[in-house]
């Protein structure tokens, strides 16, 4: 039986805007992941089949291992046509920002959210929402954003609108923004989710192929360099560290969503906690951050405290402005840093007698 995350009184007002507002927009953050474009395009599917105009606004173009998801054709990308982006978001009567907790995740796209009259409504499990929509819906201990969309429908009333299509999109959300079910789904309910949604004929093992088996050969070859010649055990730690720059990654003809994973690899060695990928997104001195962790070692606080950052324990994320190099000193200094601390948690990485 599923215990619904929302009540009646929190999805109310939605309700009466569903009743006098006839085009909706749908937002996403910058880099959009599987769980980002799943909900979006979920929920833009679900308005559609309520006989609502709805489009998928987002500020980038996610990986190409997406393209397969159902209404991808009808995405706009914001960095390739700013002009129709904003005429969509400023035309909206109401926009539904899905998988991101601050204004800025939206990048360039922000003004043009903030800016337009619609309502907004945000849908979210990041920690610290703040207050740019008028209702909030966070769960930070929700596995995805598409596992709250599932909540948000049923407490809607709409379980029999929701049919394949929009399943694939919710499951695809959740198997992304799980490592395909390897963290953040341990609740029952989870699963619980997961057999309705294949009641609507989704087909898991084909998502899963179509998402993970559906890389290119330099992807590959890509992967074999950074496990030989790039990923580094910090010493006297279960912390891996991988570092990847820009021309290394020209080199392999490296293709947006080809590093996607790169992150989850060291912890297949027996022993490693702690994983960072630092990955150099542009030769504007910008370096993103990726950290995944196991048990109760706190990769959030490290995203939070060193990188400005942050998500969810097992797995968080941040920027970083300058060099690949100066990143790597952080991340470096901070591990030291944490050497030093009396939290359990962070000392079974120093702790070689500690399983």
């Amino acid at each position: 039986m599923l215990s619904n995350y929302f009540s009646e009184e929190e999805v109310a007002e939605f309700r009466v805007w569903m009743d006098w507002a006839d085009d909706f927009a749908i937002v996403s953050h910058v880099s959009p992941d599987g769980d980002s474009v799943g909900s979006s395009l979920a929920m833009a599917s679900f308005l559609q089949l309520k006989g609502k105009k709805a489009r998928v606004v987002l500020p980038d173009a996610p990986p190409s291992f997406l393209e397969w998801l159902p209404g991808m054709p009808d995405v706009v990308i914001f960095e390739d046509d700013p002009e129709t982006a904003s005429g969509i978001l400023q035309k909206a009567d109401v926009i539904c920002c899905l998988d991101f907790n601050v204004i800025g995740r939206v990048k360039d796209m922000a003004s043009s959210v903030l800016y337009s009259k619609a309502k907004k409504i945000l849908i979210d499990h990041h920690l610290g929402p703040s207050q740019f929509c008028d209702i909030i819906l966070s769960r930070p201990n929700a596995s995805s954003t598409s596992e709250l969309l599932f909540h948000f429908l049923c407490a809607l009333g709409e379980w029999n609108v929701i049919n394949r299509q929009i399943s694939e999109c919710i499951c695809t959300g959740m198997m992304t923004d799980t490592g395909a079910f390897t963290y953040n789904s341990n609740d029952p309910q989870f699963f619980f989710i997961m057999s309705k949604l294949m009641e609507k004929d989704v087909d898991k093992d084909s998502i899963y192929r179509r998402i993970y088996h559906n890389f290119s050969e330099q992807r590959l070859r890509l992967s074999g360099y950074v496990l030989t010649e790039k990923m580094e055990i910090l010493p006297g730690s279960r912390v891996a560290l991988i570092t990847l720059s820009q021309s290394e990654m020209k080199r392999f003809c490296c293709r947006k969503g080809d590093t996607e994973g790169f992150v989850n690899m060291p912890l297949q060695i027996s022993g490693i906690l702690f994983s960072a990928f630092l990955k150099e997104e542009s030769t504007r001195g910008i370096v993103k951050i990726s950290l995944r962790s196991v048990g109760s070692v706190p990769s959030n606080l490290f995203a939070s405290k060193f990188f400005n950052g942050g998500g969810h324990r097992n797995a968080s994320g941040g920027e970083f402005e300058g060099t690949l190099q100066r990143c790597v000193r952080v991340f470096k200094n901070g591990i030291d840093e944490w050497r030093k601390s009396d939290d359990e948690a962070i000392r079974i990485l120093f702790d070689p007698d500690k399983k």
